[in-house]
């Protein structure tokens, strides 16, 4: 395949991932949720401000030993990155697992560029035993709801591709495309990897890795058919109108499909009619729709205007002119 992927980004064999449920958000997001939602919302406030677990927040083990203590406190209790930052500062053989969980929850409260730093700043920085330690004990339930295309979000598990789908993100809010597609350049292939990564390759224009790396993709849930939608997008930029057509056929086959996915199609689809209709009233166009009618029209003009001329030199020429 193209840019050094020799199979399509998308095709995850692993039997088990960290990925979790996929959700596209509509315009009107919120609205239906009425008084209960907001007032859930309060209830639930400071809660929301801390990591999300998927069930219950693992317990401690008996006989775990102070940092271990200290740090499950700060992971599962604490709302402020400062938290685990302290931690980080008197434990430096944790500093690096410190400062991704904190990138991670600066990332859920929205603050992109300070969480970009503490991702980078973590993953540079080696963590020792006892910290690899706590990570697989206790971290493997925390859970990060990360935008890998606009409007599209995907729940991942604490692992590489939540860290590293995070910082993508976090450098595309930033305006740093480049270094978001580079983020993602050694993860394992997956739905959520391929969309983030297209939607990267997409905005600097690079429409052909898009078309290379979603070759052969199929509308199986919401995350295909965002896919598909990018690969249709860049078909377009590249003029292949046919190809982007078969791609939105493609989206709008699974009747399943997002509604809000769905409606980007049909816009899509609307968008390729618009466009062949307007190379069609293009001049040059029309002379190569109707070459004999227009050719013929054109040598009538040319020889009733040589006609026209030798008249007129004939009536000069009998008034008396040189």
């Amino acid at each position: 395949m193209i840019s050094g992927h020799p199979v399509p980004g998308y095709q995850d064999t692993r039997d088990l991932t960290p990925f979790r449920r996929a959700r596209v958000r509509t315009q009107v997001r919120g609205v239906a949720d009425g008084v209960g939602g907001a007032v859930s919302g309060v209830l639930r406030r400071r809660s929301a401000d801390r990591l999300s677990v998927a069930g219950d927040v693992p317990p401690l083990k008996r006989f775990a030993g102070r940092t271990a203590k200290a740090m499950h406190a700060a992971v599962f209790t604490g709302t402020e990155p400062e938290r685990l930052l302290l931690l980080a500062r008197s434990n430096p053989g944790w500093a690096g697992l410190c400062q991704v969980l904190a990138g991670l929850l600066a990332y859920k409260h929205g603050s992109y560029l300070r969480a970009a730093e503490l991702l980078r700043l973590g993953i540079s920085t080696r963590i020792d035993d006892d910290a690899s330690q706590f990570s697989a004990a206790y971290l493997g339930r925390v859970v990060s709801t990360i935008e890998v295309a606009e409007r599209v979000e995907v729940q991942v598990l604490f692992s590489e591709e939540s860290v590293f789908l995070a910082l993508s993100h976090c450098l595309r809010e930033a305006g740093q495309t480049v270094g978001a597609l580079g983020a993602l350049a050694g993860l394992p292939p997956s739905l959520p990897a391929a969309l983030a990564r297209c939607t990267a390759a997409s905005a600097l224009g690079r429409h052909r890795d898009v078309v290379g790396w979603t070759e052969g993709l199929l509308n199986s849930d919401d995350l295909s058919a965002a896919l598909l939608l990018l690969r249709a997008r860049s078909l377009r930029a590249l003029g292949n109108r046919a190809a982007a057509q078969a791609a939105l056929t493609e989206v709008l086959r699974r009747r399943k499909t997002s509604l809000a996915l769905r409606n980007d199609a049909l816009t899509d689809r609307a968008l390729l009619a618009f466009d062949a209709g307007r190379r069609a009233l293009l001049p040059g166009s029309r002379r190569e729709a109707g070459p004999s009618t227009s050719g013929a029209l054109e040598g009538g003009l040319i020889r009733k205007d040589a006609e026209m001329r030798r008249l007129w030199e004939q009536d000069w020429k009998d008034l008396g002119g040189d």
